[in-house]
């Protein structure tokens, strides 16, 4: 009986094994029918094996350094070769320890995988090799479905079959996402430590290693724990897989965590010259040159542009200190509990962006003439007040503009020494551009103090009064019309009828109130007087004077058809006025101005279109004598004139003029040296007064200066010797206490006659003009 039993029980267990088997084996045929179908159906993978990265446009100086780039996605693809090993080993350290023996599918981290879920009871642990997420990054979604998964498996087999290893991993390296838009672990080295892959310890390169599994939650920005958490983890992987010894892991491990600041920032500071060089390559080429990985060198200088720089933002501050202190950005709530006063603070601090090297601060105690300010890293620092007129209070008082108090927030700025002072956002602008007069390259595009705080460019975009920068056009005019610099002109007091207004006349005057009778055109030039420009104007008449000063690149519109164009009235750009003074710095050549030197596509091929030249056309547009005796008599405004606060230089071959407006709404510096034109210029967005005494001298040459201190070192001293036709003669110069002389230029058809000083020809310059 009990055999038969057995007997049965065997047959009966066979029989379900055997059907278990035919089912098992329909089943594994159905799922490789399947595979197979699915695998016939997977894309092409064209894509892949002609992979070319959307790489940004990027803009450099000619000195090959980065000032802008500009795209969806930071990246910067690289050969495998030029990727360091030690990043290479902790990403698969990371992401695939066995990456270089599975085909496609780690079926040992699979079971691993597994194992892990059905003990946690949860999908909590993933299996995907580094073929899987190229897969799955080039071709498929983040859906997480068991089909998806299967599709993915799929196609890392099929990689597998048409590319290397190498090159999978290379494709990986510069493809994956790491977060704050970086694609690619060479953007991710930039855009979170702020230097390329080759300089990246063994802890940095642990942690963007790290990032692959979840960008956003390892993100050392936002996150900082969970970052220092996951490096840890990979730095233990590169140790017990022996890429790194015992004492590098033990440094790497406490190395402390030092990140760039998220605000993108470059080694030389030319945001608005390279946004304008986007606009101009975007209209070249379209929305493409975001993602064709065009370079763009620019004809920016560094050590220029540098200068520029801190020469705009040096003077800002100084024309910012003269006017006193204004007060705090605002005063925050400030409660007893010390807890919520530094969580009010952290969290003000965190929505201010440093800019323009200030640092936001919030004073958390006064002390005397001396503050307390905490920093949004935490830290503490005791700056000194810098400013006159500041009012401090103990405690607070509610909002008192001119009066700090704990809970006030402000700016901080470091002096020569290091040492934090207190500081304000400043509310005037500024700008300076510089140009080789003899090409057009623009050397030095500085248009306003922070492109962060203010992205309007007035380098090219604001059209303001030139002021008396204006005058070198109308006596060159004159140089035209009979002229010379020994002319006599009357500065007296004169009344010009106003066309159409009978009985009302206009009447100029000049800066200082004074009348210093006659004196040549060389000096009216030299001491800016307004009178006598006026009645030079008045006397070659305005029309034949509009027609001729259109030659230096001006807009016809801009030149106002009535006297007071003299004094500059009419609005021009410092890049126009930079152009226009070019003239007289090059021998009377009309150029063009350069901002692109060369552009290369993707692969390093030179695009000899470059988009910015236009005619690019170099045109002689005033006769060379012309432009030789106006550049000696712009020397002079240097040597003794409103300029000589330049003399500093130590140079006898720079000359400029100074510029201010009336009420002192805008002040400028336009001149050259050797291969350089350079014009500042100051002022309201809003125009307003800069305040009695903001002349051009005092606001704008200090900028002028600071940068052609840079521009001008190592270059030798220049004397140009006269042209053809060019002749001089000692003249006579009247100076109010005895009769002096001095060596005058002449055209040759105007020099006076043997032992005849020009002041024998003086010319009826009282004459009204309504042309």
């Amino acid at each position: 009986m009990c055999t038969s039993l057995a007997g049965d029980f065997v047959k009966l267990f066979v029989r379900k094994l055997l059907g278990f088997a035919i089912l098992t084996a329909v089943l594994l045929v159905v799922l490789a029918l399947a595979c197979l179908v699915l695998y016939q159906r997977l894309p092409a993978l064209n894509s892949l094996e002609q992979y070319e990265p959307s790489v940004p446009l990027r803009i450099y100086t000619a000195d090959h350094t980065l000032i802008g780039e500009f795209g969806e996605e930071h990246r910067a693809p690289v050969p495998l070769a030029e990727m360091p090993l030690i990043l290479q080993q902790a990403i698969l350290a990371a992401e695939d320890e066995h990456f270089f023996e599975h085909s496609g599918v780690d079926f040992r981290s699979v079971a691993r995988a597994a194992l892990a879920n059905l003990r946690s009871q949860g999908a909590h642990e993933g299996a995907s090799t580094i073929t899987m997420q190229v897969a799955r990054n080039f071709y498929l979604s983040n859906e997480k479905s068991w089909s998806r998964k299967a599709v993915e498996a799929l196609l890392a087999f099929k990689i597998e079959r048409s590319l290397n290893k190498k090159r999978i991993l290379e494709i990986y390296i510069n493809q994956i996402y790491l977060g704050e838009r970086s694609y690619g672990f060479s953007a991710a080295a930039e855009v979170y430590f702020s230097k390329p892959m080759s300089q990246l310890s063994v802890a940095e390169s642990a942690m963007l290693a790290g990032l692959p599994k979840a960008p956003s939650g390892f993100n050392p920005f936002t996150n900082p724990k969970r970052a220092l958490e996951r490096r840890a983890y990979v730095l233990r992987r590169l140790h017990e897989t022996s890429a790194i010894d015992g004492p590098t892991y033990d440094a790497a491990v406490v190395e402390p965590l030092v990140l760039r600041s998220r605000v993108r920032s470059f080694d030389v500071e030319a945001t608005h010259a390279a946004e304008m060089v986007r606009k101009i390559v975007v209209d070249r080429f379209g929305e493409e040159a975001y993602t064709l990985g065009l370079r763009v060198a620019t004809t920016l200088r560094d050590a220029e542009q540098r200068a520029a720089v801190e020469a705009v933002r040096r003077g800002v501050r100084a024309y910012d200190s003269r006017h006193g202190y204004r007060g705090s950005e605002r005063n925050l709530p400030w409660p007893d509990s010390a807890y919520e006063q530094r969580k009010i603070a952290v969290q003000a601090l965190q929505a201010m962006a440093p800019a323009a090297e200030l640092i936001p601060a919030v004073i958390t105690r006064i002390d005397g003439q001396s503050i307390e300010a905490l920093l949004e890293d935490g830290s503490v620092v005791r700056p000194l007040a810098a400013f006159h007129g500041v009012r401090f209070a103990t405690k607070p008082k509610g909002p008192k503009p001119r009066q700090l108090q704990p809970g006030s927030l402000v700016w901080l700025a470091r002096d020569d020494t290091g040492a934090l002072l207190l500081a304000q956002r400043p509310i005037v602008e500024a700008a300076l551009v510089s140009l080789n007069p003899s090409t057009g390259e623009i050397a030095a595009w500085v248009g306003g103090f922070d492109f962060n705080w203010g992205n309007y460019d007035h380098v090219s975009q604001a059209r303001r009064q030139p002021g008396s920068s204006f005058k070198p056009f109308l006596y060159s005019a004159a140089l035209e019309n009979g002229f010379t610099p020994a002319t006599l002109i009357d500065d007296s007091p004169v009344d010009f009828p106003i066309p159409g207004q009978p009985g009302r006349v206009y009447a100029p005057h000049n800066y200082d109130g004074q009348f210093l009778g006659a004196i040549t055109l060389r000096a009216a030039l030299m001491k800016s007087r307004n009178v006598p420009a006026i009645k030079v104007l008045s006397s070659i008449g305005i029309t034949p004077a509009r027609n001729y000063i259109k030659r230096f690149g001006f807009d016809d519109a801009q030149l106002p058809p009535y006297l007071p164009m003299a004094l500059g009235v009419g609005t021009v750009t410092p890049l126009e006025l930079a152009r226009a003074y070019a003239v007289f710095a090059n021998g009377g050549q009309l150029v063009f101005p350069r901002l692109i030197g060369e552009i290369q596509d993707g692969k390093g091929r030179r695009l000899d279109d470059a988009p910015d030249r236009g005619v690019n056309y170099s045109e002689l547009v005033i006769d060379p004598r012309n432009a030789f005796i106006m550049r000696d008599m712009l020397l002079d405004v240097i040597r003794a004139g409103t300029g000589v606060a330049a003399r500093s230089l130590g140079r006898n071959d720079v000359g400029g003029k100074t510029g201010s407006t009336n009420n002192f709404v805008d002040a400028w510096f336009a001149g050259f040296g050797p291969e350089r034109v350079a014009v500042s210029w100051i002022g309201f967005d809003s125009p307003r007064t800069l305040g009695k005494g903001e002349v051009g001298g005092r606001a704008a040459l200090p900028m002028w200066v600071d940068y052609m201190k840079v521009a001008l070192e190592g270059r030798p001293e220049i004397i140009q010797e006269p042209p053809p036709g060019v002749a001089w003669t000692l003249v006579g110069r009247p100076d109010g206490k005895k009769e002096a002389t001095r060596r005058e230029y002449f055209y040759t058809e105007t020099q006076p006659g043997a032992g005849v000083s020009s002041e024998a020809r003086p010319r009826d310059t009282t004459k009204s003009s309504t042309h």
